[in-house]
């Protein structure tokens, strides 16, 4: 008989639900980890920098009597706007949220936002100095240049660091035990755990320090980049000087080239450099990953959560590492939009960027997020050195290196009968198994000088790695 189907379900919907549900994971299942960006990137964050922007503005003006014939301010009265920002939390949020909804402005509403808290006060005669001779983008560059620097230098940064140093101090700590290299996935020359690591330490610390000298723009001239409305209302004032004194003191760097908007260079620069170091962050993730599968490493099951599979009780899966990767995964693709979309602009100005921007948080989320998964990876682990010593020990054919090497170091200075040797040891060891004892058998075959014969016979895979426990001091160098 023809099955029935079902009927269709009807379901609560969840859209209508109050508090509301968060739509991403980062804002839901992932709240905890990603909250530190709230306070940078969310768009809270960002009318409380247009706030910053604006009230600065106004004590900048009065500060260098850019405007002729206005009065200084007093402590009290820069305390007061400075207030306006510090003080900016639910209620405010809220306030500004309605004054948006009337003037379908976000920028204006802050203007607005600040000149009902100066109504009243002394300072309300001078409450048309709020976004004077400013273009919206003159407050949103600045804006977003103040919390990308607080997001990157007081969360992101210092995670990086975090996880770096917890690399290193692991690449310290087993500087000295050998491993099995695998060069295309097969056995190769032998190294050891720590100075792999000290690779991974080595390389995000120089992504670290390229990030931290990264610099973050701003600009303020205007509607079109001319200051027009400046050099037109007061002509004796030197605008460019105003204008980048005042990017200095918020701590930017000032652009003196623009159309309306800042052109959003250096935000591709910094987003570059955080990405590569998120694909540095990537490669660690999936190697550690590969390590784990190797049994080179034990995992806590108190580390890694509380069930390994739904249905294989033995298992304890290297989930935070696989977060990692993916998360890593997101966010590089995010960062590689913002690159590429930021930094082209339709003539004077197009509103583009404007969304665009508002993708900084999730792509900073997602990487931030990756970070604290690698962290509690790299803290769940324990080195097995024992099943690093069982695979070196069952690859004694990494050792034909080392031997044709020393043939041929004899064999240009003069020694005879080491003709061939790369020859000779690839018709020994490819495509076969080498004991310790075949590879010995070889070494006295040859009738080497009794010290090179009884150096290579005292060599084993294990010990067989050239500088690699002293590379790892490179890491106190830096």
């Amino acid at each position: 008989m023809p099955q029935v189907p079902a009927p269709a379900p009807s379901f609560t919907s969840l859209a209508d639900i109050t508090p509301p549900i968060a739509l991403t994971p980062l804002d839901g299942r992932y709240r905890a980890q990603v909250a530190p960006l709230v306070d940078h990137l969310s768009e809270a964050a960002l009318n409380r920098s247009r706030l910053v922007v604006e009230t600065e503005w106004v004590i900048h003006l009065l500060a260098t009597g850019a405007i002729p014939g206005l009065r200084t301010l007093t402590d009290e009265e820069v305390a007061l706007l400075r207030a306006i920002p510090a003080d900016f939390g639910a209620e405010g949020i809220a306030e500004h949220a309605e004054i948006e909804a009337e003037t379908v402005h976000d920028v204006k509403a802050v203007e607005y936002y600040i000149k009902r808290r100066l109504a009243g006060t002394s300072l309300e005669d001078l409450g048309e100095l709020v976004h004077i001779y400013c273009t919206s983008e003159d407050v949103n560059n600045l804006s977003y240049a103040l919390m990308i620097r607080g997001a990157v230098h007081d969360v992101w940064l210092p995670a990086l660091r975090d996880v770096t140093e917890q690399i290193a101090a692991l690449a310290r700590e087993t500087a000295e035990v050998p491993m099995l290299s695998r060069t295309h996935g097969q056995p190769a020359t032998p190294t050891t755990l720590g100075k792999e690591l000290a690779v991974f330490a080595h390389r995000l610390g120089r992504q670290i320090r390229r990030i931290e000298a990264d610099e973050h723009l701003g600009k303020l001239n205007g509607a079109t980049g001319t200051y027009a409305a400046h050099a037109i209302s007061v002509p004796g004032t030197d605008w460019e000087q105003v204008s980048r004194t005042f990017v200095e003191h918020l701590g930017l760097t000032w652009n003196p080239l623009t159309t309306q908007i800042e052109s959003h260079d250096w935000q591709a620069e910094l987003y570059a450099d955080v990405a590569r170091a998120g694909r540095i962050l990537h490669n660690l993730a999936t190697d550690m990953w590969t390590y784990i599968s190797l049994g080179y490493f034990r995992q806590r099951l108190s580390a890694q959560g509380g069930t390994g599979s739904s249905t294989m009780p033995h298992k304890v899966n290297p989930i935070r590492f696989e977060n990692a990767e993916a998360n890593l995964e997101i966010s590089g693709g995010l960062f590689d939009v913002l690159c590429q979309t930021l930094v082209t602009s339709r003539l004077q100005r197009d509103l583009t960027d404007s969304t665009t921007q508002r993708n900084v948080a999730p792509a900073f989320g997602h990487s931030l997020l990756a970070i604290a998964n690698l962290r509690r990876g790299l803290a769940g682990l324990d080195v097995d050195a024992e099943a690093m010593a069982a695979d070196l020990d069952a690859n004694w054919e990494v050792l034909g290196e080392a031997v044709q090497s020393v043939m041929r170091t004899l064999g240009v200075q003069g020694v005879e009968g080491l003709d061939n040797p790369y020859e000779r040891l690839k018709e020994l060891t490819r495509g076969h198994r080498v004991d310790g004892a075949g590879m010995r058998d070889f070494i006295r075959a040859l009738h080497l000088p009794q010290d090179e014969e009884q150096r290579l016979l005292a060599l084993s895979p294990a010990s067989y790695v050239g500088y690699a426990p002293d590379l790892v001091r490179h890491l106190q160098e830096e």
